[in-house]
């Protein structure tokens, strides 16, 4: 029973953080959203906003981190919970670890790009001064689908914009 009911509340801050994805699509940046929580309430959300301020930490989870380090004025989140819709990045992982996150829930693996489970697995190598819990897969489905959708439409457009010359 206390499993199902953490299902659900992961899947409601999840939902918040899926809006935060499109969020970020509507402004044509890849779709990931976060959103932090504290003592069941969300104090920051995020999205990412790389292209429009041509920033490279300009990541969902990174925006969210600074709004709630400023809500609360200290850099250490110990008892927050981090969702974010996408596996974090390498930069995520790191800042997420230093600023001593208490959880991780995240939806989609990032093949790619996933520094936590898929590719870099950082919090299982040894030295760093925090691990945060991390649990995956949370309406993975749904958060992998916007992202995907997002891409393949930008091939798309890409393709139907390529001119051969003769």
């Amino acid at each position: 029973m206390v499993l199902i009911n953490m299902m659900k509340i992961h899947e409601k801050y999840m939902k918040e953080a899926i809006n935060e994805a499109f969020k970020a699509l509507k402004k044509d940046e890849v779709p990931v959203g976060a959103v932090i929580v504290l003592d069941g309430k969300i104090i920051a959300r995020g999205h990412n906003n790389k292209e429009k301020t041509n920033n490279p930490t300009g990541h969902a989870e990174i925006n969210a981190l600074k709004k709630a380090t400023r809500k609360l004025n200290s850099w250490r989140l110990e008892n927050a919970i981090l969702y974010v819709t996408i596996e974090p990045c390498a930069m995520c992982a790191g800042t997420i670890s230093q600023a001593r996150i208490k959880k991780v829930v995240y939806g989609a693996n990032d093949k790619k790009g996933g520094a936590i489970e898929s590719n870099i697995e950082l919090y299982k190598k040894p030295g760093l001064n925090h691990y945060p819990e991390v649990e995956s897969g949370v309406l993975a489905k749904e958060c992998g689908k916007i992202i995907s959708d997002y891409f393949r439409k930008k091939r798309d457009k890409t393709k139907g914009n390529i001119t051969t010359k003769m």
